[in-house]
């Protein structure tokens, strides 16, 4: 019963009586443990606080640690050195430090990681103590550096490169999934470091990186041969380079686009050239049209699709998007088609009977009152198209908003019919309203409060379809 219970919540229930106490200190509900008040609610106030921590509360059962920067000391790394044998996972939160602990004497760090997350800072420079822990890397499987996109302004200012990326690949040759995400000063010459040591590569995230251009994606397809999975979404990516890339002699068959803007030709080039896809994404990529998708499907590139986003796409007619679907819809298990104003009540009750093994769905177009959205949506018919016809159903997005679908008094009995018919479905998120409320509450009458959500707080992606989904998730 303990064991579904929050860290900081455990706290509270150590003060109950001894009983208690000894039962929430187990040190076998220890073994995930994050400092960052801001995620997970639990603060160490001291690193001194910390250490006695590590060796009387989390030991040899410790797997998982978040540390904030000003807990990240050289006793507490010696302390999770020598009495955690188990760690496997660590996260080195720097982004909010303005100053770094003495490292000289650092001389142990834990030397059996598989994951290793560091949140760099935009002026501090992390050298000092790199150096002191290059040597205990080699274990890495997944590394990630997460940069300050979300954090920095638009204006001009100074970019510092915080982290030497190239020490770093020297010391981890057995690197198997890289998320680079949001930093800065990452360009293709850090990519071609990369991919000149670290040549067990599966999956690249590049996601926010606005600099990289591409210009290193030859190399690193020669190089990386195990390479399935590049990531992109708001990369920096330009036709040129891209073109240039022997994509034919990659094994890359999961690619994210979204926010690029890569021309039809481009598209095209690369595209059609890759051997095949079993997840791809290009929301808002507003070149890919018709021409393409029909190629694609001549070709068999969909043969083995399961994920595709192509959110926001509006040089894809209703036409072309439905004879896809007609066509590989049976294979999909997620499928984002938001922000398509034609596509209506009509078009989903006829392509919703080829989805029979989707689990993730997000369909409908946000804010019709802009776009003027004259027709409205009778969402009745699509909840129960979808509990007919889509039994493993697991995430669920509707986006119109109030204003545009339509609904009567028997809309309980469809809602009834999804809950049951889709018992595993886990997140039914719908734009704030009547609606909404409706459903809410009908789940909420069968004890199921977490299902429905709004769109307002949630957004629904088919990122959890990726191969190395697991391995890429941080913070």
């Amino acid at each position: 019963m303990f064991s579904f219970l929050r860290l900081c919540e455990l706290g509270k229930m150590a003060q109950v009586c001894r009983k208690w106490r000894s039962i929430a200190y187990d040190s076998r509900l220890w073994t995930k443990v994050s400092l960052r008040p801001e995620f997970s609610g639990l603060h160490v106030y001291a690193p001194e606080v910390l250490q006695a921590l590590i060796g009387i509360r989390f030991g040899a059962t410790l797997k998982y640690i978040e540390i904030p920067s000003d807990l990240i000391t050289a006793p507490v790394l010696h302390e999770l050195s020598n009495k955690c044998p188990a760690l496997r996972y660590m996260t080195l939160d720097f982004s909010n430090a303005m100053q770094l602990h003495d490292f000289n004497d650092l001389n142990a760090f834990p030397c059996n990681l598989r994951s290793l997350c560091i949140c760099l800072s935009e002026v501090i420079f992390l050298e000092g103590f790199m150096r002191r822990i290059y040597s205990c890397l080699s274990s890495l499987d997944v590394l990630h550096l997460i940069g300050t996109f979300e954090l920095s302004s638009e204006s001009e200012e100074d970019i510092y490169e915080v982290i030497n990326i190239s020490k770093i690949k020297a010391h981890t040759p057995n690197l198997r999934v890289v998320n680079l995400y949001g930093i800065t000063f990452l360009d293709d010459s850090h990519i071609e470091l990369l991919a000149s040591n670290c040549i067990h590569i599966e999956c690249l995230a590049l996601n926010f990186c606005l600099r990289v251009k591409g210009a290193s994606f030859k190399n690193l397809v020669q190089r990386c041969k195990k390479l399935k999975s590049l990531l992109l979404h708001h990369a920096g990516v330009e036709d040129d380079h891209m073109t240039s890339v022997p994509w034919e002699a990659s094994s890359i068959h999961e690619l994210d686009l979204t926010s690029t803007e890569l021309s039809a030709h481009c598209l095209e080039n690369i595209l059609l050239r890759m051997p095949g896809f079993t997840y791809l994404a290009l929301g808002y990529c507003e070149f890919f049209n018709d021409v393409i998708l029909e190629k694609l499907m001549e070709k068999g590139k969909f043969n083995r699709l399961q994920a595709l986003d192509i959110s926001h796409t509006h040089a894809l007619s209703e036409n072309a998007i439905y004879q896809f679907i007609q066509m590989h819809g049976t294979n999909l298990k997620g499928l984002m088609l938001a922000g398509k104003p034609k596509l209506t009540e009509n078009f989903w009750l006829n392509a919703i009977p080829c989805l029979k093994n989707v689990r993730i769905c997000v369909l409908g177009t946000a804010n019709g009152w802009f776009l003027k959205m004259q027709s409205r949506v009778h969402v009745d018919q699509i909840v129960e198209a979808f509990a007919q016809h889509c039994p493993k159903l697991e995430r669920c997005e509707i986006q119109w908003d109030p204003d545009t679908i339509r609904f009567s008094d028997k809309s309980n009995k469809f809602i009834d019919h999804v809950r049951l018919r889709c018992p595993s479905l886990k997140s039914f998120t719908l734009s704030d309203g009547e609606y909404y409320e409706m459903v809410k509450s009908n789940f909420e009458r069968a004890d199921r409060v977490k299902v429905v959500r709004t769109c307002t707080n949630y957004t629904t992606s088919v990122v959890s379809l990726l191969n190395n989904y697991n391995d890429l998730l941080f913070n």
